[in-house]
This record gives C-alpha cells, structure tokens and sequence, in this order.
C-alpha cells in the first residue's frame, strides 16, 4: 500500500519525501489556505520537488465551478502544467460528467468527496484514477461505515476496475491499518498524523531500557 501525504506546505512535503519515502501528495483548498498559497503558485513550486519523480500530486479544481465545461477546462489546464499532476473533482453529478470526458482525453482524475459505495462505482466506471473514499469526516459525525473502504475495494475488484482506492480523512494508525486490511491501495494523512504513528511511547520504553543495559555494560567493562 502507499503512503500519500495530505498537505500543501513545502517543507511538510519536502520532508516527507526526504526522509519518510512518501508515495505521493494530495491537496485541496483547505490545505492550500493553510499554506497561503495560490494552486497557480503552489503548482510551480510543487512540479520542481517532484520532477523526474513518480510522485503523485492530487490538484483540486475551483470548487466554485457549476459545470463539467468548466472543470474541464481547468482540469486540462492544471494536468498540462506537469505529468506528475492528478486532477481532483468532486463527486457531483457535473464532476462525474467531466471525469468521463477528461478520462477520455487522457486525464487522470482523483474523484474526491467519495462517501458511498455507488459514487465509488459511477467514478469506477467512468475510469478515475484515484477514488477517494473519506472516512474521518463521517466518523466524527456518528455516521461511518466501518465497511465502506471494504465494499469499495470489492467492487473496483469484482469488475477488474483501473482506479486505484485511496481512502482519506485519516486521523489514526487505525484508519491506516484498517484500510490496509481492507486492501485500499493508497492512504493520504497529514503530517501530524504521520507523525503521531511513527512514534510509539512502548517504543520509546524499550530504548530506554536496552540504552541503560548497554551504558552498564560498558561501565563495568564488559568483554
């Protein structure tokens, strides 16, 4: 399974992929605001760190637009700025008209804001790229489907469907493990969650134990 980091701050990335081996990155307008950038700066800046890559960098067109003629036009504009850029579209009737087009004409599409099995099928069907299923949203709300990640890899299997499951909205190792369980091919956290999993306090414990055992040893001059 690989490892996506869900941010738009270039240090965070720029670290992730140094030093953590990250597979890929995902944005969206949220993230974009938190970094204080533009998608127009942030693509110029991102396509130099991954050029000459297979890193992946999901791009979220305007969420403003009201018609497939318009996510298309902008979705063919962000893909031509580098092949290394995935388009993101919202799973809405108009986002699901321009993914069948852009599949058509050789874009690849991240279909976001997928929270059912049948908008996994429909994105399935009209060839995304990526499928990404959001979990902590409606796990916060009281409303999650512990089964959902597992309904959508079944069907993108029974079908022997292109598109990749990427679940988001990570908030824990758990949500990790259980899409990796759940044979999700891809997962896109934030830093602090990464972070968070990386770390583990047993861990810690038994280094502390095994540095006081070998300080020790060495004291007494152990041979």
């Amino acid at each position: 399974m690989k490892l996506f980091l869900d941010s738009a701050k270039l240090e965070e990335i720029k670290y992730a992929i140094e030093k953590w081996h990250i597979d890929g990155i995902t944005t969206n307008p949220r993230h974009l605001f938190a970094a204080n950038m533009t998608v127009e700066r942030f693509a110029e800046e991102i396509k130099r760190i991954v050029e000459g890559t297979d890193i992946s960098v999901s791009l979220e067109v305007n969420p403003h637009l009201k018609t497939a003629d318009e996510i298309v036009e902008e979705a063919r504009r962000l893909a031509y700025l580098s092949p290394n850029f995935v388009i993101k579209v919202p799973a809405t009737e108009i986002g699901f008209e321009a993914l069948a087009r852009l599949a058509k004409q050789g874009v690849k599409v991240n279909m976001t804001l997928i929270f059912t099995p049948f908008q996994a099928l429909q994105a399935a069907r009209l060839g995304a790229h990526y499928i990404s299923v959001f979990v902590g949203w409606k796990e916060e709300r009281g409303d999650f489907d512990a089964e959902l990640v597992s309904k959508v890899v079944k069907i993108v299997k029974n079908y022997n469907f292109s598109s990749k499951v990427l679940v988001a909205a990570i908030r824990s190792a758990k949500h990790i493990v259980d899409a990796a369980l759940a044979g999700a091919d891809i997962v896109t956290a934030s830093w602090e969650v990464y972070k968070r999993c990386f770390e583990n306090p047993y861990t810690q414990m038994g280094l502390d134990i095994f540095c006081d055992a070998w300080d020790e040893l060495y004291k007494k001059g152990g041979s």
